[in-house]
């Protein structure tokens, strides 16, 4: 929880949907649970639903359409010139399906988490519950990490859990995953704000102590 005096963690969020994690943020920022104050809401999509989230709550926002832009780098040099404007001390990605560069990545490095579903180092890249129900794994999950240049590739930093039963379909493992998004992503936000969660080397720590890393176990063909 919040402590009194503390300034919170200025962060910026960026998406390209729904915004329902985004919006878990919002209410534990809002609740105190989470010490930090979101500055600005970017979307690479102008009809992207978290927008509406984040004007409901007086958060600005932007749309910086990707498409406008006539190659990744050009694009990624404004996303930061726009994020930079705000003075972030942590960028959340939620949900936002671009790949970035590495100058941009390098530029955020120890500043930067992301969002996967799945148990990183499994099922890197997209349509992770499909391929979870292909493969017969008996458990499945979701992944914060800090963001590196390798895609999905950065250290863990907090994860869950869920069993995968016999009649799972990749929808009712995706309700059931974003669940736990909703919770541990402000957990880790949380745990950056208070200076708790820090990025070493290509190791993440958490009070002090190496987060522990799981080894890849699912080898698809």
């Amino acid at each position: 929880m919040t402590q009194a005096g503390q300034t919170p963690l200025p962060l910026v969020v960026l998406i390209s949907g729904s915004g329902s994690n985004l919006q878990a943020i919002i209410d534990a920022c809002a609740s105190g649970q989470v010490n930090a104050e979101i500055k600005a809401v970017i979307s690479n999509k102008g009809d992207a639903f978290g927008l509406k989230r984040a004007q409901r709550s007086n958060i600005p926002t932007h749309v910086l359409d990707h498409r406008l832009f006539g190659n990744r780098q050009s694009f990624d040099r404004a996303l930061q010139k726009l994020i930079d404007g705000y003075q972030p001390q942590l960028v959340v990605l939620a949900g936002f399906m671009r790949i970035l560069t590495e100058e941009f990545v390098n530029h955020y490095l120890g500043r930067m988490l992301n969002i996967h579903p799945s148990l990183l180092p499994n099922f890197q890249g997209l349509n992770t519950h499909q391929r979870a129900c292909e493969s017969d794994v008996k458990e499945h999950g979701v992944s914060v990490h800090f963001v590196t240049p390798e895609l999905d590739g950065g250290p863990v930093v907090n994860r869950a859990t869920i069993e995968v039963g016999s009649s799972d379909t990749p929808e009712s493992l995706g309700k059931r995953v974003l669940e736990e998004e909703h919770r541990i992503y402000p957990e880790a936000i949380g745990w950056f704000a208070d200076a708790r969660l820090q990025l070493n080397g290509n190791q993440a720590m958490l009070d002090g102590t190496p987060v522990p890393q799981l080894e890849k176990s699912v080898h698809e063909t």
